[in-house]
């Protein structure tokens, strides 16, 4: 009797979940083969209840894989994952769900490895900013991050948030209201400048209500509005700040790998944080993220095998 033939390998299947403030992407390969691919709302993701968020995400991925096939590797960009021990206790109550190695990271730390790069920064500049990096021994940084009241400067609310402190400065100067403040009343559904202080503070969820306005802030730029072009120059100087900060603690900031809705696609923005990230941290070399933020957590899915 001839000997059976040896049984065909089978690929593990590795999940990538990138948890974005608005959509999540989830997608599940096995070896070149793509199993899964899903794009959802990220309604009900609560990064601060570990045990919700890993119920989440186990669903999530029940639903996506085809019956009765598990995952041999996750790995999880969240969104307001905002410390290693919230991510690390997401990961244990995940790690109940499946028989597999798991790992869970602040959403920005795909970037880096998206971009197919083992080192660098991960900045986004969005609706907020934020930028994550690593030390020499593997500990993670963040800095920025803080939100529209506090923060987020050069992302969208915080750009928006900047611009309506300008349009008041020059208002308190005496000087009539220019290409900014008209778009910003506008945007805002306001007749006059001291009105923009009460619509501000009516606005519900502060960053998302904010950084919808922002078109307004490059619009007047390109109308020529001194004010708002210093407002998206300061907010390509608050972008390369943040690098220096990484740097400052240890990170390596040689490669910044960029995304973010309002950074790449408003090249003012974008040029302004390079032309202050060559003086500020001279070496450093930006690079837009052009493949998905997904893909990082796909090769963070196979670091864990």
């Amino acid at each position: 009797m001839s000997p059976s033939p040896p049984a065909p390998s089978v690929s593990p299947l590795v999940v990538g979940i990138d948890v974005g403030g608005t959509k999540t992407h989830l997608r599940a390969l096995a070896g070149g083969h793509r199993v899964a691919d899903r794009v959802r709302s990220s309604g009900g993701w609560r990064p601060h209840d570990p045990v919700a968020a890993a119920g989440w995400l186990a669903a999530l991925v029940a639903d996506a894989l085809p019956a009765g096939v598990r995952p041999a590797a996750v790995a999880v960009g969240g969104h307001a994952c905002e410390t290693p021990r919230q991510c690390a206790q997401i990961r244990t109550a995940l790690q109940l769900h499946f028989d597999a190695p798991a790992l869970v990271v602040g959403d920005a730390e795909l970037l880096v490895p998206a971009a197919g790069l083992d080192k660098g920064v991960g900045l986004v500049a969005g609706t907020g900013s934020v930028a994550v990096g690593r030390t020499a021994d593997g500990t993670p940084v963040q800095v920025g991050g803080w939100g529209a009241v506090l923060g987020d400067e050069g992302g969208a609310a915080g750009l928006v948030r900047e611009a309506a402190r300008a349009v008041w400065a020059a208002h308190d100067r005496g000087e009539a209201p220019d290409a900014l403040a008209e778009g910003l009343l506008a945007a805002f559904g306001v007749a006059e400048v001291p009105a923009l202080g009460a619509a501000l503070e009516r606005a519900g969820e502060m960053s998302a209500e904010w950084g919808r306005h922002a078109p307004a802030l490059f619009a007047a730029a390109e109308a020529g509005s001194p004010l708002a072009r210093g407002v998206i120059a300061e907010g390509g100087r608050s972008l390369a700040a943040l690098v220096g900060r990484l740097a400052s603690r240890g990170v390596a900031v040689d490669d910044v790998v960029v995304a973010g809705g309002t950074i790449l696609a408003q090249s003012a923005l974008y040029d302004a944080f390079v032309a202050a990230l060559a003086e500020r941290v001279p070496g450093a070399r930006p690079t837009p993220l052009r493949a998905a933020p997904v893909e990082g957590a796909i090769a963070l899915s196979r670091s864990l095998l």
